[in-house]
């Protein structure tokens, strides 16, 4: 196998496949479904999922489903959903308690071989004996019960015999390493909970630490690629599988976060945002769900991409949110729609035009070469947005003011003649004069420094327009997920803004499968809010382009 390693886990499995250690490449997905996907986890999905395709190999889907009172079925369906939306597939689907009988056959290996035990401690008792990073820590009274007395225990707490927190199993390693997760670590605990999956079937549960690297084993999983949070784990991952007896020998490999300045995309933050009624839901648009990101228009391949671009690495990563939107933004370029619509609208009346309607042609996608076009209609009272006009213009503007001279896309140059205002002193119309040999494709020589967007009133439908900020005010620094759920967070009081009267061109058929540029404004699309006599659109990002920032 002639493959190119592009980051330093493929460097690894490079080396692996050289020496022998392995002759295959199979990962695992193994998300918990107790939430929705984030854009944290895009990073696993990306590493996980794209190394086994890239190696020819396997990448299963298995539920941690080990913690029943936080999961739901909801979540299980959520996650395959998302997988598949970002453009993954997996090979199989498993879950962890399809290994729940095998975890418990180890066990009582682990129990006979003098390698388990059962102990009585409280967990606030066994947390007191557990020691700190720098005292070793001390043995458990029970740790030294038979091998017949342990066998006993294990079966009543498989039986439902003893009250919760009332004994555990615990792995019998050192009290006194370095580190603490191999002083006697928890492997099983009493579980009286209904499972959406089992039911009541096991009254006793297997730890993370000790179900997942069995059912690495047991699937096949030749790399255990995860979160650089399971790097002090990695001992004791490696001890369970060496005490297994199972043949397969995976190998854990970590690699760093990849987190958004100040935003939050932590499960526990995002649902506390949700249940304080600060967002509607984990499909905000507002939030880093995917959910939400999908809902606010966000492409699946610049989500790919920005992963990607960050690079993979053992330190954690940092991001700006405008290294995220460069790609969202060059994404939403190609694919993307020209369409006209007027935001924040003023009426212009084009005093010496007395034509009913006149063909307007407007590409569809300027940005390729095999553009289709459609026709437009012109008219004398047209909607131009509120900030193409100045009454007292500022320096080097180039739009709208009495006696300025602008070209309407697609359509006529026009002269500023005057303007009426409302009561309270804003802008109420504005009149211009157009010159009829300056047509947009009819070989006009005249040069304006300005063009402007609009549209036909008559030809144009009222619609609603969401734009967004980040949910955090700027000044909240660090906020990731990362940090503790804090009591308070200091929200942004324009984090979303709802428009109600704007309008965009009557005649285009929208849908909620094409992205739309919104000439001037910014990239858009529908809305689940979306019905048949209202149409709801988000914007997902402005135009701004700017330039990527080294991570």
């Amino acid at each position: 196998m002639n493959i190119e390693p592009s980051n330093f886990i493929e460097n690894i499995i490079v080396s692996d496949l050289e020496e022998g250690r392995c002759d295959h490449v199979q990962t695992r997905h193994p998300p918990e479904p107790s939430g929705y996907l984030h854009i944290g986890h895009v990073r696993n999905i990306v590493l996980n999922y794209g190394t086994a395709e890239k190696f020819g190999g396997v990448c299963n889907l298995r539920y941690d489903d080990t913690n029943p009172v936080k999961e739901k079925q909801e979540f299980v369906d959520a996650l395959q959903e998302d997988v598949l939306w970002l453009g993954y597939k997996w090979a199989h689907i498993y879950y962890a308690t399809d290994y729940f009988q095998q975890n418990y056959e180890i066990a009582l290996k682990l129990i006979k071989e003098g390698k388990a035990y059962v102990c009585d401690l409280s967990p606030e008792e066994l947390s007191a004996t557990r020691g700190t990073l720098t005292e070793p820590g001390t043995n458990s009274p029970y740790r030294n019960r038979s091998v017949e007395e342990n066998l006993e225990l294990f079966e009543r707490m498989k039986n439902g015999e003893f009250p919760m927190g009332a004994r555990c199993l615990r792995a019998k390693i050192d009290m006194a390493s370095p580190n603490i997760n191999m002083r006697d670590p928890v492997i099983y605990k009493i579980q009286y909970m209904e499972h959406q999956r089992i039911g009541r079937k096991w009254n006793i549960y297997p730890t993370y630490d000790f179900s997942h690297p069995l059912d690495d084993a047991l699937e096949g999983v030749s790399h255990s690629i995860c979160g650089l949070e399971f790097e002090d784990h990695r001992p004791l991952y490696n001890w369970v599988v060496e005490n297994s007896g199972l043949k397969n020998r995976p190998r854990q490999v970590e690699y760093s976060n990849l987190l958004i300045k100040n935003a939050v995309s932590g499960k526990r933050n995002i649902k506390k945002l949700i249940e304080d009624g600060i967002v509607e839901g984990w499909d905000d648009p507002r939030l880093y769900t995917l959910r939400g990101l999908r809902r606010r228009g966000v492409l699946p391949q610049s989500l790919i991409e920005f992963v990607k671009g960050a690079g993979f690495s053992k330190s954690t990563t940092i991001a700006e949110r405008s290294n995220l939107e460069f790609y969202i933004r060059n994404t939403l370029n190609e694919v993307s729609k020209r369409v006209m619509a007027v935001i924040d609208p003023i009426k212009l009346v084009i005093t010496n035009y007395d034509k009913v309607e006149e063909n307007i042609l407007l590409e569809d996608y300027p940005q390729r070469e095999d553009t289709t076009y459609r026709t437009y209609k012109f008219g004398k009272e047209l909607l131009i947005e509120r900030g193409d006009f100045e009454v007292n213009p500022p320096p080097k503007y180039h739009r709208l003011f009495v006696g300025n001279n602008v070209r309407l896309k697609g359509a006529y140059v026009v002269k500023c003649t005057g303007y009426d205002l409302n009561e309270d002193g804003s802008v109420k119309t504005v009149y211009a004069e157009y010159d009829p040999t300056t047509k947009s494709g009819e070989g006009c020589e005249v040069k304006v420094k300005g063009t402007i967007h609009w549209l036909n009133e008559k030809y144009a439908t009222k619609c609603e327009v969401r734009h967004f900020e980040n949910l955090l005010d700027e000044e909240d620094e660090g906020s990731t997920s990362e940090r503790a759920v804090r009591d308070e967070y200091k929200i942004n009081p324009n984090s979303k803004q709802v428009l109600t009267n704007c309008y965009v061109e009557s005649d285009v058929e929208f849908n909620h499968d094409d992205r739309y540029q919104f000439m001037r404004n910014g990239y858009y699309c529908l809305d689940k809010d979306t019905t048949d006599g209202h149409l709801v659109f988000n914007r997902t990002v402005g135009l701004k382009d700017t330039k990527l920032k080294k991570i």
